[in-house]
């Protein structure tokens, strides 16, 4: 019989599929023009993460791991933080079974689409809309326009970050705090204005490619949000001056980030079968585990 004839099965993921789960999403990126590529090992934290925290599923053939799904409950909703199958098996309906196997009857969705043409219709089908880009954005942090004097930023513990994102939005960041401990040089801080913290957010050192990452941002809701988000990117000079984002496209940072030099190096789409899950304005999300 031929692999091509070969029944695909699906199983719930465990700690020692890591390795394969990381050799099918290193087989599938694509590298945006003058990024490298992900260096082997890079992405286990992170995918043995989505184990523990989440719902994993993947596909076999033969013995062989040909894809996954990854869902992660944020409490706001159950979030699809990675599917992908080797090209070489597309068309066989694998990502469908997958997506239906990690949502389950999940009713609030949300995820990334990339711009590969057959992600948006599979996740429309899924009962997800697609609602704004999300913007990867690449510069100089110093360039960053000064936000006013008003707002400090101090480096603050992950619990306290988790502390004011609860009473700010009532999601529950704890259960994440183990894998941003792990990043290397993951900073979280707090900005405050008037001796009000108004935000927190964390810089990370990339996982591929040079320079930092600013991985996550929740402004207050009281706050405005404009300043301090100048103020979190303006932050990111203190770890060098290769600095990047992703940014929701209706967020009032993107302009001055781009007139600051920033370049748009990607994009996704964020779909979501309720508008509401995420403020575009108020927050910078981590694709993975929103």
């Amino acid at each position: 019989m031929t692999m091509a004839a070969l029944p695909v099965s699906l199983r719930t993921a465990t700690d020692g599929d890591v390795r394969a789960l990381e050799g099918v999403m290193l087989a599938t990126e694509t590298p945006a023009p003058g990024e490298p590529a992900t260096p082997p090992g890079a992405q286990e934290p992170y995918l043995a993460h989505l184990v523990a925290r989440g719902h994993v599923v993947l596909a076999e053939l033969g013995g062989a791991v040909v894809g996954f799904g990854a869902t992660v409950d944020t409490g706001r909703a159950i979030h699809l933080a990675d599917l992908f199958v080797l090209p070489e098996h597309h068309g066989r309906g694998i990502g469908g079974r997958l997506l239906a196997a990690v949502f389950g009857d999940a009713r609030r969705r949300t995820t990334f689409a990339s711009d590969d043409p057959r992600a948006l219709p599979l996740y429309v089908r899924a009962g997800m809309r697609a609602l704004w880009p999300c913007l990867y954005v690449a510069g100089d942090p110093g360039r960053v326009a000064t936000a006013s004097a008003e707002y400090a930023v101090e480096e603050v513990d992950l619990s306290e970050m988790a502390r004011l994102e609860r009473g700010w939005s009532g999601v529950e960041r704890e259960p994440d705090l183990p894998y941003w401990a792990s990043i290397p040089e993951a900073t979280a801080f707090a900005i405050g204005r008037a001796g009000v913290r108004v935000a927190t957010g964390l810089w990370r050192r990339r996982i591929r490619g040079i320079g930092h990452w600013l991985d996550h941002l929740q402004v207050a809701p009281a706050a405005d949000p404009l300043p301090a988000l100048l103020a979190a990117f303006r932050y990111g000079a203190r770890f060098g001056n290769r600095g990047g984002a992703c940014v929701p496209g209706p967020s009032p940072v993107v302009r001055p980030l781009l007139e600051a030099g920033f370049r748009v190096v990607d994009r996704d789409t964020f779909m979501a079968s309720d508008p509401g899950v995420v403020d575009p304005e108020r927050e910078i999300v981590n694709t993975g585990i929103l």
